[in-house]
């Protein structure tokens, strides 16, 4: 009985993470902007790699290997928003006119 509710929570994070990992692929063709592009691909690969690595967890067979998957996405989870930033504030500092390809709000 254990055995399948194992497979089952497994089976269903497994399905939320890749569901979202695609979402994240198909935002990379869709959106037209850099900023955009780049919001698609980190909520698939924040969110969309911890489901998956979770599922990981919960099927693996021995602790070391819960624990190296744990690292890797921890490792993620620190790199992922640094070179986010990164990449955003370079299109800020290069595109001299960013209001011309995206909406801005004035107060």
């Amino acid at each position: 009985m254990l055995d399948w509710i194992r497979f089952v929570l497994t089976a269903a994070l497994l399905a939320a993470g890749l569901f979202l990992l695609i979402t994240g692929v198909v935002a990379q063709y869709r959106f037209k902007y850099v900023l955009n592009r780049m919001h698609g691909a980190s909520m698939g690969d924040s969110l969309g790699l911890f489901l998956v690595v979770a599922a990981l967890c919960i099927s693996a067979p021995d602790g070391w290997v819960v624990v190296k998957l744990l690292l890797v996405s921890l490792f993620v989870w620190i790199t992922s928003p640094t070179g986010g930033h990164l990449i955003a504030r370079l299109e800020l500092v290069s595109n001299e006119h960013p209001e011309n390809e995206m909406e801005v709000i004035e107060k």
